[in-house]
């Protein structure tokens, strides 16, 4: 019986987030979600230690890419599981680079934003030859710890990044 309750949640879901990126006067909008989550070791990508964000703020802006006029903005914050969700009403942003960026976590110890690591570009335009949804799904966009936690080296080091095979038999 659960599985059939979770495939039903799922399809509800999936149909309230379709339903929603209509806009009120019919033109369809787009619904843009993604997930904040904590670098703890500060590699700049979800390690086993990583964990997702409640309570932090993110916005979007959509800029035109020559003039870089602000076109639209929208706000959100995130929910227990560390996703966001905001809905985008009416035009097509063909023209415009849309990034979702950091505002502000609620923890103190992992609060840091890199430069350039603190967003995610987001295409919000429905002119690319797919027939799709308005749904838009931004790449995972962490704050850093200040300090990384005392076992990130060996961590990482499990991740093997360095191995070279001409160095390292």
């Amino acid at each position: 019986m659960m599985p059939q309750l979770r495939s039903l949640v799922a399809l509800l879901l999936a149909a309230t987030a379709v339903a929603a990126v209509a806009a009120p006067g019919g033109k369809p909008g787009f619904v843009v979600t993604g997930r904040v989550y904590c670098d703890n070791c500060r590699a700049g990508f979800e390690t086993n230690v990583s964990h997702n964000i409640q309570g932090a703020t993110v916005h979007m802006e959509c800029r035109h890419f020559e003039t870089q006029k602000l076109h639209d903005k929208a706000e959100a914050t995130t929910d227990a599981g560390g996703w966001y969700r905001m809905d985008i009403a009416g035009e097509d942003h063909q023209e415009e680079i849309c990034e979702v960026m950091l505002l502000k976590s609620p923890e103190a110890d992992c609060a840091e934003v890199e430069r350039f690591r603190d967003r995610s570009r987001v295409p919000l335009t429905r002119n690319n030859g797919m027939d799709q949804t308005g749904v838009r799904y931004a790449n995972p966009i962490a704050f850093f710890r200040k300090e990384p936690l005392q076992n990130c080296g060996e961590l990482l080091r499990g991740y093997d990044l360095y191995n070279d095979t001409s160095e390292n038999p």
